[in-house]
C-alpha cells in the first residue's frame, strides 16, 4: 500500500490517504513540540521509536478487548490505520500527581493518587486544549452519553492494563493522554498513539523520567529516555 496524498501535518506525525477509502497511512516524525507548539526542537529516531513503542502496545490492548485503528506497520516510520473522524478531545488518566495536576492543585509532583483521575480536553489549539467536563462535551456536541461512556470505560482499561504490564518492566505509568475515533459506522476505538510523547513513563527505583518531560524541562538525555523505553518494551 502506497501513500497518495498528504491528508494531515500535526506536530509528531503525518497523515496520508491510499489507495483505500477507509485506510489511512501515518509517518511519525521526530519533531518535537512542547506548550502548545511555543518550544520547537528535535528528537533524533523519535519517530521510529514512537512508531514502534505505539503499535506494540495497541497490539497488546487488542487482546484485552480494547478496539484501536491499528492496521499494519509497514516500516520504522509508517503504519497503515483505519480511516477515523477524532472525537476531539484529550482524555487523559493520571494515577500520580505530575505536570499540570501539581500545579492546580498543589500537590507536590509525585504525589500518589488515591483514586485513578479521568480528565478532558477539549482538542483546539488557538484556545490552548482547555478542560472540559462532561457538561461542556454535551453543549458543544463533541460526543453522546453513550459514547463518553465507552471512551471512559476503554481509558480505565487501558490504564489497569499498561500499569499492570509496565510494572514488570521496572516503569511507573504516571499519567497518559490518549484520543479516540468513530468508524464509518460510529464505532469508538483507540487512535493516535501511546509513546513516550504522550505518556508520563517513570524508572520504579530511580523515578527518572523516561519520556517527553525531558524535552519540556530541558533535563538532557532525551533520546536515552525514549530509546530505553523501546529498549525495556521491544527489548531492543
Amino acid at each position: 500500500m502506497k501513500k497518495i496524498d498528504l491528508l494531515y501535518e500535526g506536530k509528531a506525525k503525518k497523515v496520508y490517504t491510499t489507495e483505500d477509502p477507509n485506510l489511512l497511512i501515518v509517518d511519525y516524525k521526530d519533531d518535537a513540540t512542547a506548550f502548545n507548539g511555543e518550544k520547537k526542537g528535535t528528537i533524533h529516531n523519535k519517530g521510529i521509536i514512537n512508531n514502534r513503542v505505539t503499535n506494540h502496545l495497541m497490539k497488546l490492548l487488542e487482546k484485552e478487548g480494547i478496539p484501536t485503528h491499528l492496521v499494519e506497520e509497514i516500516s520504522d516510520r509508517e503504519t497503515i490505520v483505519k480511516k477515523v473522524t477524532i472525537v476531539p478531545l484529550e482524555v487523559i488518566v493520571r494515577n500520580i500527581a505530575a505536570g499540570s495536576l501539581s500545579k492546580r492543585l498543589g500537590l507536590p509532583e509525585g504525589t500518589k493518587l488515591d483514586s485513578t483521575v479521568l480528565e478532558y480536553c477539549y482538542k483546539d489549539d488557538a484556545l490552548g486544549d482547555p478542560m472540559v467536563n462532561n457538561y461542556h462535551i454535551f453543549a458543544l456536541h463533541l460526543a453522546t452519553q453513550e459514547e463518553l461512556d465507552t471512551i471512559a470505560d476503554y481509558a480505565f482499561r487501558v490504564n489497569q492494563f499498561l500499569s499492570d504490564y509496565l510494572k514488570d518492566l521496572n516503569i511507573e505509568l504516571i499519567d497518559f493522554k490518549i484520543e479516540f475515533g468513530r468508524t464509518p459506522d460510529g464505532k469508538i476505538i483507540l487512535a493516535d498513539e501511546i509513546s513516550p510523547d504522550t505518556c508520563r513513563f517513570w524508572d520504579s527505583k530511580t523515578h527518572e523520567k523516561l519520556d517527553k518531560d525531558r524535552f519540556r524541562r530541558d533535563l538532557g538525555h532525551v533520546e536515552d529516555a525514549y530509546q530505553e523505553i523501546m529498549k525495556r518494551l521491544l527489548g531492543e
